[in-house]
């Protein structure tokens, strides 16, 4: 289910030279949900090769806190591999997927719109790191529409109201 990272850079040679398209996505993926499938659809419509950078477990820990992820690394990873939109599931243990855009330096790095800054969803660079790594090699950095009322924050809120 998971491809190591260094597969993933021997298999971006070979895309390249085919003149693939490849886009990145990365993030924690806890619950998957109907918001998380829509997105990773449009990312998919970007380009001919979906990579989906996941946190570790680790990783999720020091960003959301010690009560997350709620479902662990390899689940996560199986579920969004099964999912017919990504062709790659890669794990990563940093804070930022940054290290995973400079070794992969996609033609598309996407994030969803709720990393916008302002309306015209331009990324804020301080939040998104990793876009400042893809623009300085001249990719094409994408949000897409952040789909209201579906959040896995939201959906642990609901989980919690309506169980205690």
């Amino acid at each position: 289910m998971l491809t190591p990272l260094a597969d993933l850079v021997a298999l971006r040679s070979t895309m390249r030279s085919q003149g693939l398209r490849m886009v990145l996505t990365n993030g924690v993926f806890d619950l998957l949900h109907a918001g998380h499938v829509a997105y990773l659809q449009q990312a998919r419509a970007l380009g001919d090769c979906l990579v989906v950078a996941l946190n570790s477990d680790a990783s999720v820990q020091a960003i959301k806190g010690p009560l997350r992820p709620l479902t662990p690394q390899a689940d996560r990873a199986a579920l969004l591999a099964a999912l017919r939109a990504v062709d790659y599931v890669t794990l990563f243990a940093e804070p930022t997927a940054e290290h995973v855009v400079e070794l992969l330096r996609p033609e598309v790095y996407v994030k969803g719109g709720d990393y916008a800054q302002d309306d015209q969803a331009t990324p804020d660079l301080a939040r998104l790191p990793e876009a400042r790594v893809a623009l300085g090699y001249g990719a094409e950095v994408r949000l897409l529409p952040y789909a209201a009322g579906r959040s896995t924050s939201e959906l642990i809120r609901l989980i919690v109201s309506r169980y205690r």
